[in-house]
């Protein structure tokens, strides 16, 4: 299982990715799930990835192979909107299908989704939702300002709570680590290190990107002060009428 998540606002976007695997309860490892496409000043784009290894890695292999096929007419690269870029992939993921899906019948099949967002020079930030079969929806940053893949649930409150159009983009990275921490804490199959990244509306670079480890600092502090602020908010609640 996995937990990623995309956050669309008025000032730029927040992904961020855990890195634990798992075939097994004796078989854990940590492979960076998030994949990022850059050029400075002309696109910034990212991927969030769920479900099989296997499949999603090819997935990306592909889009990379095939973004740098100079005969190829559309590439990751050369695309003009992020809604393109989303059919690249969807096409990418149903070419990868048709390859091995055949062969996963048994193991439940071509199980790879992708959570993908960024900006292209000429227009506004993007974010999509895209699916298993190849579909996408995109976000609305007044209705559905963000995406969860893998285990959303135990995150979701945090970010339904806080996060609005207007919320800075520290304020979001911080909301989106206290839903990865309740996550890790509900659910041992999400685990660190987690990686983030911020991108500030129109500056057509990454400014931010930080991997938070086992052991590091902010992050530790900052799962100990949510605790304890939520045990002291707790306590502070009205009693209850119980009546018999």
């Amino acid at each position: 299982m996995t937990y990623c998540v995309g956050i669309l606002l008025e000032k730029g976007m927040i992904f961020a990715s855990d890195s634990r695997t798992n075939a097994g309860l004796d078989n854990i490892a940590k492979f960076c799930k998030m994949t990022v496409f850059e050029r400075p000043g002309e696109r910034v784009i990212a991927m969030l990835s769920s479900g099989n290894l296997a499949g999603t890695q090819s997935v990306i292999s592909l889009l990379k192979q095939r973004g740098e096929d100079k005969n190829k007419p559309s590439t990751i690269w050369t695309v003009k909107t992020l809604f393109d870029v989303a059919g690249l992939v969807a096409d990418a993921m149903r070419d990868i299908d048709r390859r091995d899906g055949s062969y996963l019948v048994a193991s439940g099949g071509f199980n790879a989704s992708f959570i993908l967002g960024g900006q292209v020079n000429g227009e506004p930030m993007r974010l999509f939702r895209i699916y298993a079969e190849g579909n996408f929806i995109e976000a609305d940053i007044n209705t559905t300002p963000y995406f969860q893949t893998g285990e959303a649930k135990y995150g979701k409150p945090i970010i339904d709570r806080v996060i609005t159009p207007h919320t800075s983009l520290a304020d979001a990275a911080k909301c989106v680590l206290v839903s990865f921490d309740s996550t890790m804490r509900s659910n041992l199959s999400v685990g660190m290190p987690i990686d983030l990244m911020c991108y500030q509306r129109d500056s057509l670079k990454v400014q931010m990107r930080r991997r938070f480890d086992e052991g590091d600092a902010y992050f530790t502090s900052l799962s100990s002060q949510w605790s304890v602020g939520v045990r002291d908010v707790f306590s502070r609640l009205p009693e209850p009428e119980l009546k018999t």
